[in-house]
This record gives structure tokens, sequence and C-alpha cells, in this order.
């Protein structure tokens, strides 16, 4: 039978924008294999495989290399097609079933979607000695803040410029071992913005999982979103990840939770054929 497939563009209002997941609509439970087949298939830095289960739904992520325990964008492209394809009527919320425990989506009025994820607050740790120059951060400076949390690294600049000139070793970076921590799934820079209705700006960088530069990125926002609060010393947050396509996370921490909100454009269907 052929497997219902979207593109779903997650944390903007507008097509081309934001991050693109891909979204499968499974009725049988299929094998990893076929699953990782598929997300290397579409190219996306993740697609979800969405599968109905007890008053919820079984839901895994895959980017083109690997499985990952979290994704913020490919959730809320999840629950968006599960609305616009009549798989749940609007005033009932998404549940899923995760690696990460239980998640929920709900729609929450003027075209947000908010989703109830884990907080993920982070810890100092010693800056890896590659770091700094696999980011392409300035040999000449001093050693950068770096804090550690589930997804990864987090890397906080002075400035919103300061994020926006990196250019990094994308295989420098992937090789980065943290100790007692491994291979960091997610490198994030944060910096304070430096505009009207922002919070703060970040970036993010996966080569370590197939993924150079991730336009936005909602678990990374788990992180964030805790780290921010505690500075600026309020728990609701706007996030603007700045990416060539460029997207905003709503963020509101509720102790060892996080709303996320954001917004989604659906821009392809179609069928797997095989």
């Amino acid at each position: 039978m052929p497997v219902p497939v979207f593109v779903v563009d997650s944390f903007t209002p507008e097509p081309w924008r934001g991050n693109p997941a891909g979204v499968c609509l499974l009725d049988v439970p299929r094998d990893d294999a076929w699953m990782q087949s598929v997300a290397a298939e579409l190219k996306h830095a993740e697609t979800a495989f969405v599968r109905p289960a007890g008053d919820g739904y079984d839901l895994r992520w895959f980017t083109p290399e690997a499985e990952v325990d979290l994704c913020g964008h490919a959730t809320l492209a999840a629950a968006h097609v599960l609305w616009a394809a009549g798989r749940l009527p609007a005033h009932a919320p998404a549940r899923f079933s995760t690696r990460s425990g239980a998640l929920t989506a709900r729609l929450a009025g003027d075209g947000l979607i908010a989703m109830d994820f884990p907080a993920l607050p982070a810890s100092p740790v010693d800056a890896p000695p590659a770091l700094a120059a696999a980011l392409g951060l300035p040999a000449a400076g001093p050693a950068p803040e770096v804090l550690v949390f589930a997804e990864g690294l987090l890397v906080p600049l002075d400035d919103e410029a300061a994020v926006a000139a990196l250019e990094p070793d994308f295989a420098a970076l992937a090789a980065l071992s943290v100790p007692g921590h491994g291979v960091p799934v997610i490198v994030v820079v944060t910096a304070p913005a430096e505009r009207d209705g922002v919070d703060f700006v970040s970036r993010v960088f996966a080569p370590a999982v197939g993924i150079p530069e991730d336009p936005v990125t909602g678990a990374a926002h788990c992180g964030l979103g805790p780290f921010w609060a505690e500075r600026l010393g309020r728990d609701a947050l706007t996030g603007r990840q700045i990416s060539a396509r460029g997207g905003t996370v709503r963020v509101r921490v509720l102790g060892d939770r996080v709303e996320l909100r954001g917004e989604a454009v659906l821009v392809l269907r179609g069928e797997l054929l095989v």
C-alpha cells in the first residue's frame, strides 16, 4: 500500500522558510532500515514517522544518517499534518509516544501550534580544545564559555553579529568529543538579540548526524529556553534562529517542561510507492 508523505516548513508562516520536515503517516509498523532509507531519500534534516498507538501516536525521527532522541520541528510538522489530513479534529491535541517520553501538541490560535517538551537545562563544562577553531572563532580570543545539555553543547557569545559571522569547519565539529559526554549531537551558538521583538538568536550545527547547519531547531530551544530565562529573568521568550532560511520559536519555561510555539506551512503531499 502507498504511504502518505508530506513536507512541512516548520517555525515559519511562509513557505520556503523555517525548517522543512518530512512526515510519513504509517498504518502498520515499518522496520528501522526502511525508515532510515526513506529519511535518506527525502534528505530533510528530519523525517517524522507517525503511527496510531492507543489514544495517540508513536513518533520517531530520522535524519538522513541516524535516528535522534528528540526533534521539535518534525514534531510540529507531524501535528500539523494530522490536523490538515483530517486524522485529528482541530480541537483534539496530538499525543505522541517518543524516545523522549510523552509529547503533546495543540492548536493555540493565531496560527500557532503549542508543544509540551522536556526542559533541558545546561551546565558548565570545559571547552574542548578544538571547539573555537572548529566554530571559526578568532584564534587570539579567550576560550569560549561552554555548557552541556542533553542534545549537545551550548556556546554563548557576546553579540548577534558574532553568531552571524561564524564560518564553521563542519568536519572538525563532527569530530569533537567532550570528556564524559562523548560526541555532541548538536552545537548551539547563541547571543542576545539586537532586533525588536526577539530576546535571543542562535545557530545550530549538527554535522555528526549529517546536518551541517540546521535551519530551525526546536530541541535546541529546550536548552536555550532555561538558559536565557535565567539570564534575562523571565520565563516567556522569543528566539530567532538566524540560519539562511530563518525561523522563530516562542518559548515558555514551565519548571521541568518548556512550551514551544511556532507556525507551520504544508508545502507538499504525495505517496511513497515502495
